[in-house]
């Protein structure tokens, strides 16, 4: 399933702006134009960074992730043997953080499923969730600098004797000081309708402003037009 949005080069894996940008808007539904091919800040999705490491790494009971710097055309990835804690570097600066307890489950059909059901939820969260979060604090992103950085995500399984994962949202929280603010969205995890895990993403958001709705519509509307026309 990813084998098309990376090289591999000797040990490293190298990731290409197309295969990037293909990933975010084909997989992940992310448009955010820090993801386009000629962003002059181009940044690898860090679901795609998330989507590898399940890959070779497999399914553990307990996950956390931080993401600590950002991928880019440039960057040559290191990824060592597993083993509880390890980073994911690119010419020694950690690139991201993985850290992994209980037992461990390498599946094909359940690192497919999670890896699918969780970058479609990741990745649609702006604007249909942010937005609408930020707007019950009364305040929004700057529309002309739309910072939204992926910092970390976590994710607990209760067990992994299952084939498939499906997700569904959980309540969400916001919290701001300044023009800084915190975004912590959170998922359960369902097989079979049964839930059996959970998990969280968080993000900092700068450039905060006062809620306004004009705004608002044209920062969604051009959203959608990205959608439309990319």
């Amino acid at each position: 399933m990813l084998s098309q949005f990376f090289q591999q080069d000797g040990d490293q894996v190298v990731i290409s702006r197309e295969q990037g940008s293909e990933f975010a808007k084909r997989v992940a539904d992310d448009f955010n134009p820090l993801h386009d091919v000629d962003a002059k800040k181009f940044c690898v999705p860090g679901d795609l960074l998330f989507a590898l490491v399940l890959a070779k790494y497999g399914v553990s009971e307990n996950m956390h992730f931080t993401f600590a710097g950002m991928v880019d055309e440039t960057s040559r990835l290191d990824f060592p043997a597993g083993s509880d804690s390890f980073d994911i570097t690119s010419n020694d600066k950690v690139m991201l953080s993985v850290k992994r307890e209980g037992e461990n489950n390498l599946c094909q059909t359940l690192v497919d499923s999670l890896t699918k059901n969780y970058v479609e939820f990741s990745g649609t969260t702006f604007p249909h969730v942010i937005i609408p979060l930020m707007a019950q604090k009364q305040v929004m992103i700057n529309p002309a600098r739309p910072m939204v950085i992926y910092e970390s995500m976590a994710i607990h399984l209760d067990k992994l004797d299952v084939k498939t994962l499906d997700l569904e949202a959980a309540t969400p929280e916001f919290d701001y000081e300044g023009k800084r603010g915190k975004i912590i969205l959170r998922f359960n995890l369902l097989s079979e309708g049964q839930k059996v895990g959970y998990g969280e993403k968080h993000m900092v958001v700068s450039g905060i402003r006062d809620y306004c709705q004009e705004m608002v519509d044209g920062l969604i509307d051009y959203y959608n037009d990205r959608k439309v026309t990319l």
